[in-house]
C-alpha cells in the first residue's frame, strides 16, 4: 500500500520547518511526526513495534500473523493468510488516505518474482535503467567487477568529473552483493576522483551489463540464520585493513557489508579480530531482528561464525590477555568473547576457498566469483 501526502496525515502541535535554519537543528530532536502518528495508529491496534527496527510492525494473535514494514510512505504486508491482510488494508484505509497496490511486484526498484521454489529479488529494470541514465548500457561487458592486478590510490592531481563519480556509486546496487567489494573500494575516492577511478567504476559498469539478469533467490531452506567473516589486510597504498561480512539465511545471503576498518592492526591476526568483532555486532543485531519474526524457530541457536584464520579463533576462544594487541584490539577481542559466552555467536574455522565473505576482501577471477555468487544465492532469472 501507498500513504497519499503522507506527511500531511499528522496534526501539529509545533512550528515546523521544511528545511531548519542553520544552527536550529539539535540531534535526537527532528521532526518525527508522521511516523510518530503512524505508530499511535498501528500500537492502538494491538501492533507491536520491532525491538531493533522500528519500522516493522507485527501482530500475532488467533493462529494468524502479520507483520507491516514501512518505508517512508510505501507498506509492505505480510500474512498468513489474505483475510488477515485485508483486514489490516481495511484498518489503514479508515486512518489515512491510502492507494491499494495490490500484490507486491515492486517495492524500492526491486522486483519480487515468485515461483513454486520459492521469491527471487531482482534489479534487472533497475541496472538497465542506470546502465542508460549513465552512457553504459551499450558497452561492452565484463567477467569480473574488479580487476587485482590494478592498484588504485590517492588521487593528486584535478578531479574528474566528480559529481558524476558520485552519482554512478550512489546508484549502485541494494541487492548485488558480488559488487559490493568494488563499490566500497570506489567509494573511497569520491571526493577526489581520477582516471585510475573511473576506469575502475567503468569495469563495474561493464561487469554489470554481463551479469544485468542475475537476481537472489530465497528457496527458505536452510531457515538457520549462519555468518561468514574475513579481513584483508593493508593493500595497496592504505593503512587501515578491510573488513567483510556476509550472513545466510533461507539458502540466501540477507546482509553483507564490506568496508575499511577504523583501527590500525598490526597482523592478519588483528584485522581478522577486528571483523569477527564487526560482524558479530550486525549478528547480534539480526538475532534481536528475528528474535519479533516467526521466520525462524525459538528460541534462536547461537549463530555460527565461519572465519578462515585459526589464530584469530584461538584468541576468541581464550581468555588469556595479551599485553601487546592495543587497546583497540583488546577491546574488539573482549566484545568478541562477550558475545560468545553469552550464546549470540559461535566461532568455527573454514577453509578459505569455502569462505563467503572472501569475495568481499579483494578483486577475484570470474570462477571464483561464479562460485561464491551461487552459493550466496544468486542466479539469472
Amino acid at each position: 500500500m501507498d500513504v497519499k501526502t503522507a506527511f500531511l496525515n499528522r496534526e501539529l502541535d509545533e512550528e515546523i520547518y521544511m528545511e531548519q535554519p542553520d544552527g536550529f537543528v539539535v540531534n535526537g530532536q527532528e521532526s518525527k511526526q508522521w511516523h510518530e502518528k503512524f505508530d499511535t495508529t498501528l500500537t492502538s491496534a494491538g501492533f507491536a513495534i520491532n525491538e531493533v527496527d522500528s519500522c516493522v510492525y507485527y501482530r500475532y494473535g488467533g493462529g494468524k500473523r502479520v507483520i507491516l514494514c514501512l518505508y517512508v510512505d510505501d507498506i509492505l504486508i505480510f500474512g498468513t493468510d489474505i483475510d488477515v491482510i485485508n483486514e489490516v488494508k481495511s484498518f489503514l484505509s479508515s486512518k489515512f488516505d491510502m492507494k491499494d497496490l495490490g500484490e507486491a511486484d515492486v517495492i524500492l526498484n526491486i522486483k519480487l518474482i515468485k515461483d513454486e521454489s520459492g521469491i527471487t529479488l531482482s534489479q534487472t529494470q533497475y541496472v538497465e535503467k542506470v546502465l542508460s541514465r549513465f552512457g553504459y548500457i551499450d558497452s561492452k561487458p565484463s567477467s569480473t567487477s574488479y580487476d587485482p592486478s590494478v592498484t588504485l590510490k590517492k588521487n593528486k592531481r584535478i578531479g574528474v568529473n566528480q559529481l558524476k563519480y558520485s552519482q554512478i556509486i550512489g546508484s549502485l546496487i541494494a541487492t548485488r552483493p558480488d559488487i559490493s567489494f568494488a563499490v566500497s573500494k570506489l567509494s573511497r575516492f569520491m571526493s577526489n576522483s581520477g582516471t585510475d577511478h573511473w576506469h575502475a567504476l567503468e569495469r563495474v559498469m561493464c561487469y554489470l551489463k554481463e551479469m544485468m539478469s542475475y537476481g537472489i533467490h530465497y528457496s527458505g531452506h536452510p531457515a538457520v540464520l549462519e555468518g561468514y567473516s574475513d579481513a584483508n589486510w593493508i593493500s595497496d597504498d592504505e593503512l587501515y585493513a578491510t573488513s567483510e561480512y556476509v550472513f545466510m539465511l533461507g539458502g540466501s545471503a540477507v546482509s553483507w557489508r564490506s568496508c575499511k576498518q577504523t583501527i590500525l592492526t598490526r597482523s592478519i591476526m588483528e584485522a581478522e579480530l577486528a571483523a569477527l568483532d564487526t560482524a558479530s555486532v550486525e549478528a547480534d543485531w539480526l538475532r534481536e531482528f528475528l528474535m519479533d519474526l516467526p521466520v525462524v524457530e525459538k528460541p534462536i541457536p547461537a549463530i555460527l561464525m565461519n572465519c578462515d584464520n585459526q589464530t584469530a579463533i584461538a584468541k576468541v576462544n581464550s581468555d588469556k590477555e595479551n599485553a601487546k594487541s592495543s587497546r583497540h584490539v583488546r577491546r574488539r577481542v573482549k566484545s568478541v568473547r562477550k558475545m560468545r559466552h553469552s550464546g549470540v555467536i559461535s566461532v568455527t574455522y573454514i577453509q578459505t576457498e569455502k569462505n563467503l565473505a572472501d569475495p568481499f576482501t579483494k578483486g577475484l577471477s570470474r570462477n571464483v566469483i561464479d562460485i561464491a555468487s551461487r552459493e550466496m544465492g544468486m542466479r539469472p532469472v
